[in-house]
């Protein structure tokens, strides 16, 4: 999820992503990984539909803020060493509107987003229905931690599925990873 205001164009049908970088955001020494990278993502989510994204309610909560964002696919490293700098405008996708929004007590936060037309090239994912995941699960998570392009961090367990609406995890998450998708790594 970015903001409009740090998509610059379009131009040759593509446009410009016109944030800062990872290192100049957080101050960061020299020798930080990531540094160089640009981070305007604010938080991150999942296609669940043809053109219906799940994210944390959060980071959507209200009409307002579903005019200001853009849900950019392919916001990622496709080759080592080259960073994505410019996105397709056939990527960039506005919020329709909101089908629910949901924060409150006992870890409800998601929001259900319906796109202004459905994605092409991604496929939804599939989620899951019933029962729940085992403590000491193995997880990985999928998603854009402080605004970076698209990271995938491993080596996760659930560590107490107890709760009824949430499970507790060890992921290495950060801000910019709220809507991001967990999946079961054996599955």
């Amino acid at each position: 999820l970015l903001s409009k205001s740090d998509l610059k164009g379009p131009t040759n049908r593509s446009y410009q992503i016109s944030s800062g970088t990872f290192g100049a955001s957080f101050n960061l020494c020299s020798s930080e990984r990531f540094r160089e990278q640009r981070n305007p993502a604010f938080c991150s989510g999942s296609l669940i539909g043809p053109d219906t994204v799940l994210t944390a309610g959060h980071c959507i909560a209200n009409e307002k803020a579903c005019s200001d964002v853009r849900f950019v696919f392919g916001f990622g490293i496709r080759k080592q060493n080259v960073l994505p700098y410019e996105i397709s405008e056939g990527e960039i996708y506005k919020c329709a509107y909101i089908i629910h929004s949901q924060t409150g007590p006992g870890g409800s936060d998601f929001a259900l987003i319906q796109l202004d037309r459905p994605v092409a090239n991604h496929l939804p994912l599939s989620i899951r229905q019933s029962g729940k995941v085992a403590t000491g699960e193995p997880l990985i998570v999928i998603g854009h931690p402080s605004g970076l392009p698209t990271k995938v961090a491993g080596g996760g367990q659930v560590r107490d599925n107890s709760p009824t609406s949430y499970f507790v995890t060890n992921l290495d998450t950060y801000g910019g990873n709220s809507g991001s998708s967990v999946f079961n790594a054996n599955t």
